[in-house]
């Protein structure tokens, strides 16, 4: 079943300082969108906003054509977010991990024999490297039946053979949800999506091509 979300009128500062403004953007499932942006032009902030973990100055947003709040996100599991930040107990084994997170004994065997994932099922998480921990985090919340799923660079710190196995699962996940990636990697993230944009003074640029990034001041011309 296809799904629509609306974000439109995204305001918010931080006292005198305004990091986005008038944003708007809508995604359906099937499609990926890229957010770019130099570290504070405010990708892991607009995230934030949509998730409800932080207030928007406006903010107004849409599921189906039906005006919600940030606060029904969670409880209606409409959107799945992975934040930067490590959310897993570093002292459980990944084998033990898997069935919190997947409550069907399908979707635990999709991420018990995803690929790359069996040589470390033994391993504490605190154990994992930095790739491999992010590498599982995106599996575990790509796993959620959420329509929706918002990651803040998933690409950060994943050895090449991990970035090209989230990027196939990336692309199948889409037939069946609609995912908003911000991340630095940008060849990584334009390989995979739909349509981009770029956050720059608080404000949204549409993105075709590489050479855009550049003509907008986000990449030099080497």
């Amino acid at each position: 079943m296809s799904h629509l979300l609306e974000i439109n009128s995204v305001y918010k500062s931080f006292g005198k300082r305004q990091v986005l403004e008038n944003i708007d953007f809508n995604l359906q499932t099937g499609e990926i969108l890229g957010i770019f942006g130099r570290n504070g032009s405010g990708k892991s902030t607009l995230l934030k906003l949509i998730f409800g973990t932080l207030t928007a100055n406006h903010i107004q947003i849409k599921f189906d054509s039906e005006t919600i709040t940030s606060e029904e996100i969670i409880p209606r599991q409409l959107i799945a977010y992975l934040p930067q930040d490590s959310f897993l107990p570093k002292g459980t084994k990944v084998r033990d991990i898997i069935p919190l997170f997947c409550d069907e004994e399908e979707k635990q065997n999709k991420v018990f024999y995803a690929p790359g994932v069996s040589k470390f099922t033994n391993t504490k998480v605190g154990q994992l490297s930095l790739g491999e921990l992010r590498y599982l985090e995106m599996l575990l919340v790509g796993s959620l039946d959420h329509p929706f799923m918002m990651l803040d660079e998933p690409f950060t710190m994943l050895e090449p053979l991990y970035k090209e196995l989230v990027k196939e699962y990336l692309l199948k996940l889409k037939s069946t949800k609609g995912i908003i990636i911000t991340d630095h990697y940008y060849r990584d993230v334009m390989d995979i999506t739909t349509s981009n944009f770029l956050l720059k003074d608080g404000n949204k640029i549409e993105i075709s091509e590489p050479m855009d990034l550049v003509n907008n001041g986000y990449l030099t011309s080497t």
